[in-house]
C-alpha cells in the first residue's frame, strides 16, 4: 500500500469524493467537451442531431398507425403513450450503452491527464442529454397536438426525471468500470437493453400484466417511466414507483461509490 500510494479503504473513499467533487467543479470543461462531441459528429451535416428526431419521430407514427389496432387503442391515447416512452427508453439505452464506453473511448486522455475520472462520466451524461433536447420536440408535439398540455403535470415529471437520472448515472459509471476491465461487459449490456426494451412497458402499457407482476416491478425502468411519462400524460403516479426510485438511488450510488473507490487507480491500468 506504500508502492501505490494507497494507505487504506478510508484513503480509497476519501479520494474518490475528491475525483467526483473535482470533477464537478470542472463542469465547464466536460460541458465543453460534450458540445464539441456533438459538434464533432454532425459537422458538414444539414438537420445534424434532428436526424435523430426525424427519425423516431418516423418510428412513432408508423408504430402509432399499426400498434394502436393492435392493442385496441385509439391513436388520440396510444401515440403520446408510445411517442413519451420511446424518446424516454432511448434516452436511457444510450446512457447506459455509452456508459460503457466512458472510459474505453477517452483512454488517451485519462493515459497523458492527471483530470478526474468523474469528468467523462459528465462529459457522456452531458452529451446525451443536448441530443435528448433535440429529441424534447416529439414529446412537445405530441402533448399539444393531442391537448395533453391542460392536464400534464411538468413539476412531477421533472421530479421524476431527476430520480431517473440519478439512476442512470450510478448505472453507467458501474459498466464503464466493468468494461475498462472485461472487454465482453458491453456486448453483454446491449443485448439485456435490447431484450428490456420489450420487458418494459415502453410500447404497451402495464395494465396489462395481471399474472406475473413481478417480472415487471422487479423492472428498475419501469418506475423511470412510471415517474416521467404518467405525469406528462395528467396520470397519476403511484407513491411505491418515487419510494422505489429513492431506494435505488441510495443503494445504487452507494455500491458505485464503493466500487469507484476500490477501482479508480486501476482504470488507467486496465485501459
Amino acid at each position: 500500500m506504500h508502492v501505490s500510494g494507497r494507505t487504506g479503504v478510508v484513503s480509497d473513499l476519501k479520494e474518490a469524493a475528491v475525483d467526483i467533487i473535482g470533477a464537478l467543479l470542472r463542469w465547464r470543461l466536460w460541458t465543453s467537451l460534450a458540445l464539441h462531441d456533438v459538434a464533432s459528429r454532425y459537422r458538414g451535416s444539414v438537420l445534424g442531431p434532428f436526424w435523430i428526431t426525424v427519425t423516431t419521430g418516423a418510428m412513432v407514427g408508423g408504430m402509432g398507425l399499426v400498434y394502436s389496432q393492435l392493442f385496441h387503442m385509439s391513436l388520440a391515447e396510444y401515440i403520446p403513450w408510445l411517442g413519451i416512452g420511446v424518446v424516454l427508453w432511448s434516452l436511457f439505452a444510450v446512457i447506459i450503452s455509452e456508459g460503457c464506453d466512458t472510459f474505453i473511448a477517452s483512454g488517451g486522455i485519462i493515459k497523458q491527464t492527471a483530470l478526474p475520472m468523474f469528468t467523462f462520466l459528465g462529459r457522456m451524461v452531458f452529451r446525451n442529454l443536448i441530443n435528448f433536447a433535440h429529441q424534447l420536440v416529439i414529446i412537445v408535439v405530441v402533448i399539444v397536438w393531442f391537448g395533453l398540455w391542460r392536464k400534464a403535470n411538468a413539476p412531477m415529471a421533472l421530479v421524476g426525471f431527476a430520480l431517473s437520472l440519478g439512476n442512470l448515472l450510478w448505472i453507467a459509471l458501474i459498466c464503464g468500470i466493468a468494461s475498462a476491465r472485461f472487454r465482453d461487459v458491453p456486448q453483454i449490456v446491449t443485448a439485456v437493453m435490447q431484450v428490456l426494451m420489450f420487458m418494459t412497458p415502453v410500447f404497451w402499457r402495464p395494465e396489462a400484466i395481471t399474472n406475473h407482476r413481478v417480472v415487471l416491478e422487479a423492472n428498475p425502468f419501469y418506475y423511470m417511466l412510471e415517474a416521467i411519462r404518467r405525469p406528462m400524460l395528467g396520470e397519476e403516479v403511484k407513491a411505491h414507483t418515487y419510494s422505489a426510485l429513492l431506494i435505488m438511488l441510495v443503494v445504487g450510488w452507494a455500491i458505485a461509490f464503493v466500487i469507484f473507490a476500490r477501482t479508480r487507480r486501476r482504470v488507467v491500468h486496465y485501459l
